[in-house]
C-alpha cells in the first residue's frame, strides 16, 4: 500500500516531512506576529519560548536533520525554504520597532540558537542566550514589559 501511495520510501518520509512542515511554518508564523498589545521583544521572547519547548521540540528535532546536506535527496531546497518562511513575520514584527532591516539578524540569532539547542540539548544556555540578544540588541527594557503573555500554549 505504501509503495502504490507513496511510491518509494522515500516519497512516504517527504510526504510526513511536507505535512509537519506545513503545520511548524502555521503554528511559527502565528507565533512571530505582531501583536498590538505588545512590544515586538517581548513577542520574540514568548515565540522564543514556545519554539523551544514541548510545542517546537518535535519540530528542531524532525527538521534539524534537513538543515545539513544529507537531508537535500529527501527535500531539495529544504535549507532554503526553511529560511525564508520566517522573514515575512519577523520584518513585519521588527518594522514594527522601526527596523525591520534587522529581521535577517534576528533569524540568524533563532536558527543559530535552535541548531545550538538540538545538537547540545543545553536548553539554559540557549535561552539565556536568546534573552541576552533581547535584551542588549533590541531593547534595554524587554524584561521590563507591563504586558507579558502566560507560558506557551
Amino acid at each position: 500500500m505504501l509503495v502504490y501511495h507513496f511510491g518509494t520510501r522515500d516519497g512516504l518520509f517527504r510526504e510526513i516531512l511536507g505535512q509537519a512542515r506545513q503545520r511548524q511554518v502555521k503554528v511559527f508564523t502565528d507565533l512571530l506576529r505582531v501583536r498590538p498589545e505588545e512590544p515586538y521583544p517581548a513577542t520574540l521572547s514568548y515565540a522564543w519560548s514556545a519554539m523551544t519547548g514541548p510545542p517546537g521540540l518535535p519540530y528542531i528535532r524532525m527538521f534539524g536533520r534537513l538543515h545539513d546536506t544529507a537531508g537535500e535527496p529527501l527535500w531539495p531546497g529544504f535549507r532554503r525554504a526553511a529560511t525564508t518562511d520566517w522573514l515575512a513575520p519577523l520584518e513585519e514584527g521588527m518594522r514594527s520597532l522601526g527596523r525591520p532591516e534587522l529581521a535577517t539578524v534576528v533569524l540568524a540569532v533563532i536558527r543559530g540558537l535552535l541548531m545550538d539547542l538540538d545538537a547540545t540539548g543545553d536548553a539554559a544556555r540557549t535561552h539565556q542566550a536568546f534573552q541576552d540578544f533581547l535584551t542588549t540588541a533590541l531593547t534595554p527594557s524587554v524584561g521590563r514589559s507591563s504586558t507579558r503573555r502566560s507560558d506557551p500554549p
